[in-house]
Parts: C-alpha cells; structure tokens; sequence
C-alpha cells in the first residue's frame, strides 16, 4: 500500500485570529481554543507573541500541557540594532516552554528600502543570525517569508536569496507567505514550484490570506506544487479578510487529495464541533452555508434534488456529511416535492401515507409567508397536529403588551393549563422580551424545564414592505436549552407582536413535545 504523502498542519487562531477585528481573546479562552485544536490533532498551535501583551505573557507562563499537538512561539528576528545573542524579542522568544519557534521577516525589497530603511545585507543577516541562534538552542527554526509572493514577484533573486538565508541557517520550515493576500492559485503554483528546485518541498509551507477569496485555493495550489506545511485559522479569522480556512482546508486535503494531516478518521469527525465551538466562545452567529461544517452544507430543497439524495446520496453531496460530524437536511418550502416530506416525515417518526396532504398544506402556509426550510421545529409540528399527536399543553385566552417610550415593557399573559387559568405580568426589554417572560413564568411551575429554555436568536422580515405600517410580518427564533440543542419556529401576522407569539408558542411547544 502506498504511504500517503504527509501535510503538516499549523494553526495560528491563537495570533493570527486574534488580529480578527472585533475579536479580543482573553487567556482562558485561549486555553479553550487550544484544548479544541489539540482534540482535533493538529499539528502545531502557535501561541502567540511572547512578550508582546499581558495575555499572551500569561498564557506562554501557564502553558497547558497538550496529548498530541505542540506549541509554537511567534516572533520576529533580531533587531539590526543587536545581535541575536542579547536581543530581548529574540531572547524572549527562546526562552518559552515551546519546542518550535517561528520568526518573521521581510522578503520584499520594497520594505528595506520603505519600513525598515536598512540593506539587503543586514537583512539577511537578521534572518540567518536568528534562525542559528534558535536552533543553537536545540529548538526547531521557522522562518516566516513575510510578503514573499509580492517580493518574488517584484525581485526573485532578492526574495529567493532572503529563504536561502533562512534555510542554509538550519530552519526546519521555509513558510512562504501571501502577506497582502493578493496573489492567485495560478501565480502561487508556479512560484512555489520554481522554490522547490532551491529548497525540498519537505521543508516548504505557505501562509495565505484572503483577501481575493483565494486562500483556501491558493493553500491546496501550493502544497499540491510540493509544498508541506499549511498555516491556517480555525473559521478563516485574522486580519482584514482573515486567514486560510483551515476547517475547509483539511477535508478537502484528506478526502479530495489522499494527504495525510496527522489527524486520524475519529477526530475528522470533530471538524464541526470546532468550528461552531469558536464561534460560540466568540458569539458569534455561525455561518450557516460554511462549507463542510455549515447547517446548510449538506441541505437539499428542491423536489428533485432530494428525490435523487433519497436514491444515493453521492447525486447531489460530494462527500458524506457524516465524515466532518455533519448531517443532511431535507428542507421543507413551496418549492418542495414530495420527496422532501416523505424524507422529513421519516425523520421525525411519522407513517409517510400523509406526506401528499402536509405538501398542500406546506405550499398554502409558505403562499401566507411561512418558511419552514429556516423553522425545523415549526414544520414538526405542523406535521404531527394534522395527525392530532401533538397534546394540548395550554391554551392561551389572552395577552397584552404596554410600551412605555424608553423605558422596559410589560407583558400581561392569562391562558389556561388543563382546568387552572394563570394569569401573569413580567418586564422585558422590549415587547417580544416581555411576552416570552410572561409566558414562561405561567407556564414554570407545570412545566419547570422552560426556566432553562433562551431564545438566541430573533429575526423580523417584512413580507410587504408596499404595505406600509400593515405590513404582513414574519418572525423566526431561534432557541436552545440547557443541553446546547437549538431548533427554529416561525411565525406570521400582520401584528409583530402576535406574530412573535406564535413562534414563542412554537418554540415551547416543541420543547415540551420532546419531553
């Protein structure tokens, strides 16, 4: 059997991605995010800089201890002030309880000459100087070619002299970079396999940003042109347009191209959970079209789409979404067949001889300005009341909502539970707040579970605009509990308040019908 060719993996989430605008790590969640890349398995995690803030001091000072990764300290070279032996970024840089370290320096001649105001000669020598005085150290040397694609491409000996430095000085990784992240794959396939007759692919990676939508590519154009080390970002973060995707990237890597990326099929496995884990630490809403990972990845809609998929799955899915711990969805709308209820139906437990009465019923309701491909849990229900399985957990009599200008709503909420009729007054902020309150403490003490239920998301469509202040009005929420679940309700009114009610209504119904 032929040993698959090896791709090493190197995340920079911890650095790169805190460079994201709006994201600001503090250490514990930086011990969370390695804990998650070391589960997956990945190959290095850089740390950060030490020496340059308090969080990253910290952190390379309490540095957890890994099963399978190693960590990286991120750094720059000497500076042409000092020498390699006493320079204090340098020293700092040695001296962490890592076993790799990487430094950064400049590959353009347009930066000696417009930044850094020094010659070609010394540049290098701050590159060779500090790469030797690493790996006097007994620590493996990477030297980040900073910009080197635009160097390359505006002076290839200066750029490919600058590598040589590095190389010759005992580095363990060249790492080519697409700094300003607009190089294209056809230019980086070319360039990096004119480099592997310099230096062995075996010592090659590249670093690409994203800032043509290309990173992704230009990874895969690099290391299929030889190069062995990819760095990357959970989720694509980092600065400007963000980092390589390395949740894109290593699928398509281990299914698509046969490499192996020291992670093994079980942990593959972990792509989505990591994914929307740092999304989650970062709240911030999770891309729901997200290749591989995202809730729509593997989503069929169209009649004849899902038909097909009902047949053999490969028509339309080009890998099982199982394989990166995702799951197909079969989605429910106008545009549905029969196919996609009779798939839906099965899903969810019910004999599929109702499936041509709920495609009428489903295309009627989504004409009024439903959309049960975004409410899962709505589209549940609808199917099991035309079945009358879904019990009676109240009904509501009343409810009213006062609004005082800048100051928090109230909510007044009288329904009935079996034969008692609660009534109940709560505070929130807003309408919408204030009624889910209301709601839900009537409803606590039968039903005590719905105290851990929270809405997550709220989202408000104005179906016809031209309508003016009587708009028809959709409203979809979305809401979890305290086991992470989540699913999605819907609800449509010209009244925003009432149409927010049917998708509360909704929402605790499906929580209480899964008990």
């Amino acid at each position: 059997m032929t040993k698959k060719p090896r791709v090493y993996l190197y995340d920079s989430t911890l650095r790169d991605g805190a460079q994201t605008s709006t994201v600001n790590f503090s250490v514990r969640d930086k011990f969370e995010i390695a804990k998650q890349l070391d589960m997956l398995g990945i190959d290095y995690i850089e740390g950060g800089w030490p020496g340059a803030n308090p969080t990253d001091d910290e952190f390379f000072a309490n540095l957890p201890k890994l099963k399978k990764s190693r960590f990286s300290a991120f750094g720059m070279t000497r500076r042409n002030s000092s020498s390699a032996s006493n320079d204090a970024g340098l020293s700092a840089l040695i001296n962490a309880d890592t076993k790799s370290i990487c430094i950064v320096g400049k590959c353009w001649d347009f930066h000696l000459t417009h930044a850094l105001n020094i010659s070609e000669e010394e540049n290098r020598k701050m590159i060779s100087d500090s790469i030797a005085q690493i790996v006097k150290k007994k620590k493996e040397a990477m030297f980040d070619a900073e910009h080197f694609f635009d160097g390359y491409k505006a002076n290839p000996k200066f750029a490919l002299r600058t590598i040589k430095a590095a190389y010759e000085a005992g580095a363990r990784w060249i790492v080519l970079c697409d700094t300003n992240g607009g190089t294209l794959p056809n230019e980086i396939s070319r360039i990096v396999k004119e480099i592997t007759k310099h230096i062995p692919g075996e010592n090659l990676g590249i670093h690409c940003h994203n800032d043509t939508g290309n990173a992704v590519a230009n990874s895969l154009a690099a290391v299929e042109a030889g190069a062995r080390q990819i760095q990357g970002t959970i989720n694509g973060l980092g600065e400007r347009c963000g980092n390589a995707n390395l949740i894109s990237l290593i699928p398509t890597l281990v299914l698509k191209l046969g490499f192996d990326v020291g992670i093994e099929e079980k942990n593959l496995k972990n792509l989505t959970k990591v994914s929307h884990f740092l999304d989650d630490l970062l709240n911030k809403e999770t891309d729901k079209f997200a290749p591989y990972v995202g809730f729509y990845a593997f989503a069929h809609k169209g009649g004849l789409h899902v038909s097909a998929v009902e047949k053999n799955p490969q028509c339309y899915e080009h890998v099982a979404p199982q394989k990166v711990g995702n799951h197909r969805q079969i989605m429910i709308s106008d545009q549905a067949g029969r196919s996609n209820i009779v798939s839906r139906l099965k899903e969810i437990g019910i004999e599929t001889k109702h499936a041509a009465d709920l495609v009428t019923k489903v295309k009627e309701l989504e004409a009024q300005g439903y959309a049960y491909d975004s409410a899962d849990a709505s589209f549940e229900i609808l199917a099991k009341k035309s079945l009358s399985t879904v019990p009676n957990f109240f009904d509501l009599i009343s409810f009213r909502v006062l609004d005082e200008q800048g100051k928090s709503s109230e909510a007044t909420i009288k329904i009935r539970v079996g034969n008692k009729i609660t009534m109940s007054v709560a505070e929130g902020n807003g309408p919408v707040n204030a009624l889910d309150k209301a709601l839900r403490k009537s409803l606590a003490r039968k039903y005590p579970s719905l105290k851990n239920v929270r809405l997550t998301d709220y989202k408000v469509r104005i179906l016809t605009p031209s309508a003016g202040t009587k708009a028809l009005t959709r409203v979809q929420i979305e809401s979890s509990d305290e086991t992470g679940k989540k699913w999605s309700t819907i609800g449509v009114s010209e009244n925003i308040v009432e149409a927010s009610f049917r998708a509360l209504n909704d929402s605790i119904t499906y929580k209480l019908m899964k008990e």
